[in-house]
């Protein structure tokens, strides 16, 4: 009991001094791969990512931190994106199938809970959930699974059709956001 409560006690101690220190929040880039498993991206290590090296995804992983045993118990595209969305269960979160009803964007999510904390949040890319995004400051959304070529991007005033491959737009589109976001908020 008592090496409970030192540890307790410790604990909190370092939670208020955290506290008093000037805020430095880490930015966050959350990137989704469909279809992508981690054997793939040779951050993690594995023989077969080899064959095909991930230099930049790397460079980011190494910078950053890396996820090793994270799970989505819904392997289906829109029911996995709504279940990170909400950190529920498909049966909770009510998005139960690709073609089932628009995601319920009223739910708490983790880029609400971001926003609420000051960062700044967008979406470029796969929304695949029917609905309008909810809980992000920019969004620029591909109709459904969306085209390889030359993709339709719906955003909050039209849907335009962009020519090119649409990894290297939504590259590009994610640089412009990223160089034209409020300076003094994280992402």
């Amino acid at each position: 009991m008592k090496r409970n409560l030192t540890i307790g006690t410790l604990a909190l101690s370092a939670l208020s001094a955290m506290a008093q220190q000037t805020e430095q929040r880490p930015n966050i880039i959350f990137i989704l791969s469909d279809d992508h498993a981690s054997q793939a991206i040779s951050a993690y290590g594995h023989p077969i990512s080899e064959l095909a090296p991930t230099p930049n995804i790397d460079r980011i992983a190494l910078d950053g931190a890396i996820f090793r045993n994270n799970y989505c118990a819904n392997s289906i595209s829109g029911p996995s994106r709504a279940s990170i969305l909400t950190g529920k269960h498909s049966h909770k979160n009510g998005f139960l199938a690709n073609w089932n009803q628009a995601f319920d964007g009223s739910q708490q999510t983790l880029p609400k809970i971001l926003q609420e904390h000051g960062y700044q949040t967008a979406l470029i890319g796969k929304w695949h959930l029917i609905s309008r995004p909810t809980g992000f400051d920019h969004w620029m959304i591909l109709n459904d699974q969306g085209d390889y070529y030359n993709p339709d991007f719906i955003t909050e005033q039209d849907t335009v059709q962009y020519a090119g491959y649409v990894t290297d737009l939504i590259t590009t589109f994610t640089k412009q956001w990223l160089q034209t976001r409020e300076e003094k908020k994280p992402f």
